[in-house]
């Protein structure tokens, strides 16, 4: 027997048998829940159209710990696209984590790198972790201060 844990930005952490499991969106049916359609676009999308998608999708990912968005915690630092020489879209993301030694880390990292991806006409992802300069609370959106008790 399981039982959901977490069901922010789309995704769900199930809890069974001790094991915490991560279930896509797409695949909530597997756990008796309304599966959630991947973004997108129209077909004349401009590339503000896409940006502004990148930037709905970081939003999705929620630090496992504190029940605020990566974007909100101020732990991405810059997000740029551009056209590769193939003319397709590729999305350079530098982020942090609250803390150097997070375990998490490398959950949070493929979560926006995922979550990118998934948008249409959007090739490449990567996303680089750096912890220059360090994370501080006052880097947090005046909303995510308040929902958290630290403003």
């Amino acid at each position: 027997m399981g039982y959901v844990t977490q069901s922010l930005g789309g995704s769900f952490t199930v809890f069974v048998d001790g094991n915490l499991f991560r279930i896509a969106g797409v695949d909530a049916d597997a756990i008796g829940k309304e599966p959630v359609l991947p973004p997108s676009l129209p077909d004349n999308a401009s590339d503000e159209d896409v940006e502004k998608l990148v930037w709905l999708q970081m939003k999705t990912c929620y630090d496992p710990e504190i029940p605020v968005n990566v974007v909100d915690l101020g732990l991405i630092y810059s997000c740029k696209l551009h056209l590769n020489e193939q003319g397709q879209r590729q999305v350079e993301v530098s982020m942090t984590l609250t803390a150097p030694g997070c375990g998490m880390g490398e959950i949070l990292v493929e979560d926006v790198r995922s979550k990118i991806a998934i948008i249409p006409t959007i090739d490449q992802v990567d996303v680089e972790l750096t912890f220059e300069p360090l994370w501080n609370y006052q880097m947090m959106s005046e909303a995510a201060r308040l929902e958290t008790g630290m403003l």
